[in-house]
Parts: C-alpha cells; structure tokens; sequence
C-alpha cells in the first residue's frame, strides 16, 4: 500500500496540518517538530503527489482543455502547441472532450468542481457556452482558441479568416479563374462568413460578381466537397475552380472533378483552407490558406501562463496571419485552342 499523508501524520504525533505545512514550508512550526516531520517521511518514503502539494499553495499546475473531439483533423496540432508551453512551465494538462454530450458534460463539471485545474484553454463544443461564461464569470480564467463568434467577453486566439479566403481569391483570380464553385463550412461558424466574405469580396474588387447559385453549403467534411461538386453538376453550372473552406472538403471536389474526366488543376483548379498534413497528399497536392494551428494552441497557452505569473488576460483577441501555400491543384486557365488558318487556295476542313 501507498504511504499516505495520514501516515506520516500518525507515525510523528502530529495533525495532517502540521504535515502539510512543512511540506509547503507555510507558516511557523517549531524546529524540532519539522525536523521529526521530516525524518518520518524520509524514513516511511513517503512521496507527496504534485497534486497534492499544488492543492496545499493553493495551486494545482494543472491546465484543463475542453474539445469537441480529437477527430478534428487539425486538433493534434492545437494540442501539442498547447502542450509545449504548459509542459515546459512544469504544468500538466488535463484533457476533456464532449464526444458523450451530457455524460461528458458531467464528467467535466464534475472535475470543475473538484478544482482540479487552475486554467481552461476551450476550442468550444456545441452547447457549452453558457457554462463556460458562468464559470468564467465565477473567476476561472478560460482562454478561447478560435473563437468562431467573436465574443469579446472571453480572451482568444484566432487567426485571420478573412485575410485568408481573400488570399484564396487573389490567386485564382490572377490564374484566370473566374467561375468559382465556393464549397462553404458549416453557416452558423463565424469562419464561415469570414472566409467567404473575403473571398467575394477580392473577386467584387476585380469586377467579377460570384454567382450565388455556385455557393454551396458543406460541414468541412471529405463527403461535402463531393456533394458541392455534384450539386453544381445538377444544375449544369459552369465553374473553372473550386474553394473549399477546409482541406477535407477540397480533397473530395479533387476526387469528384476527377471523376467526371476533368483534369485537376487545368480544367478546374482547387484551394482549400487549413494545410493540414492531408493536403500534402491529395493528387494533385493541394493548394490551400495555411492556418497556424500549433502556435495558436501555444499563444492560448502562454495566455494562460502569463496569468498564472500576474499579467491580466488581455482584453484584445490574439489574431495569427494565414498564409497562402502553392501547390499543385492551382495552374493558369489555359486559351481556347483555335483552328490555324487554312492555306491559300484550300478549303479548310
């Protein structure tokens, strides 16, 4: 078995206090009584937990993160940015997702009430809002990590959505590309609305108006890209590019363009938006906006360190720049072939 605080506590003739406090070093003890502390612990081996020790300052070193699932293709980044930091200030983080619903709601509540964290860094799940506001409210520090609805009461780190589908159009736009299929994410997302308005936007600047019926709804999914394609099919809608609002979802419009015999990127060229590890691998590699997924994760984190150090939460989002990564799924439109001319004295054929 274990040897306990109790242990030590019993074996020296003191209260648990008393054990406590010379293993936090809190308040005055007499000198020979510390002494005896610490040779019953030497002499038992007794281990004191870090959570233990965290719980007597008043501090558990632990930060919780709070997730919709660890399915999300750019989630391993975000969290191992927010580990480097949290780990190399000697903090653990404690993991939660909300796969269950309300089973994981109450798992995550409960460790709430426990205490079991000094911080919260949230990508935010559906329906959790409220409780999240409450708990902020209540004095937990809660950082935001693309922070999808621009809501000022809560610090963030974003990055730049709008900047980002104005990047995408840029580049079409300057291939030739003037009919583009816009295969949206999921429309209750601010990102949603950010990455479309900057891609309109661009191309109203350059005189060219998107046509509305070759916008289409997705949810980020491999699955939509196809639909969005196919929907376009239906209505026998011309359109010489696509921009997908994730590269899953641009993956699958490679594979439907593909499908129907056009060639990716002459006959249609492709941009997605994330550059996650996937979009490397797509045939034709996949030209998409980059988000900086691992050092959002690793500015969330810091936020909450810096906290932890006395620096206030700033009141201002932290917003990372995308960038544009060229790839293979883009090329120039290239020129109708014409006829040459026939040669003085024969009829062409």
């Amino acid at each position: 078995m274990s040897i306990t605080i109790a242990d030590v506590a019993a074996r020296a003739g003191v209260s648990k206090t008393t054990v406590s406090r010379v293993l936090n070093g809190k308040g005055e003890l007499d000198l020979r009584t510390a002494e005896r502390v610490r040779a019953v612990i030497a002499e038992l081996g007794y281990v004191p937990s870090a959570r233990a020790v965290g719980l007597a300052r008043g501090r558990t070193r632990v930060v919780g993160m709070l997730v919709p699932s660890l399915t999300w293709p750019w989630m391993g980044e975000v969290l191992q940015g927010a580990v480097d930091v949290v780990e190399s200030e000697g903090y653990g983080l404690l993991l939660f997702t909300f796969n269950r619903g309300a089973e994981s709601m109450h798992q995550f509540a409960s460790q709430v009430s426990s205490q079991s964290f000094d911080g919260l860094l949230v990508i935010e799940p559906e329906g959790t809002l409220t409780y999240i506001e409450q708990l902020h409210a209540r004095g937990l520090p809660v950082v935001l990590i693309d922070d999808r609805d621009h809501r000022p009461q809560f610090p963030s780190v974003a990055t730049t959505n709008y900047a980002g589908g104005q990047s995408a159009a840029r580049h079409l736009i300057e291939l030739g590309r003037h009919r583009p299929l816009v295969i949206t994410g999921v429309e209750r997302f601010g990102c949603t609305h950010e990455r479309l308005d900057g891609f309109r936007d661009t191309y109203a600047e350059a005189g060219i108006e998107l046509d509305p019926r070759l916008v289409f709804e997705g949810d980020f999914t491999h699955e939509s890209g196809r639909r969005g394609v196919q929907h376009a099919l239906d209505q026998r809608l011309d359109f010489d590019a696509v921009f997908a609002h994730n590269d899953l979802s641009a993956g699958g419009a490679i594979q439907a363009v593909r499908e129907t015999g056009r060639n990716v990127p002459n006959d249609v060229s492709v941009v997605g938006f994330d550059d996650i590890p996937y979009a490397q691998h797509t045939e034709p590699p996949l030209t998409t906006v980059h988000q900086p997924m691992r050092q959002m994760g690793q500015a969330a984190a810091r936020m909450l360190m810096g906290y932890f150090g006395g620096t206030p939460l700033p009141e201002e989002p932290q917003v990372l720049p995308t960038t544009l990564i060229v790839r293979s799924s883009t090329a120039p439109k290239s020129t109708p072939r014409t006829s040459p001319p026939a040669p003085a004295g024969r009829s062409a054929h």
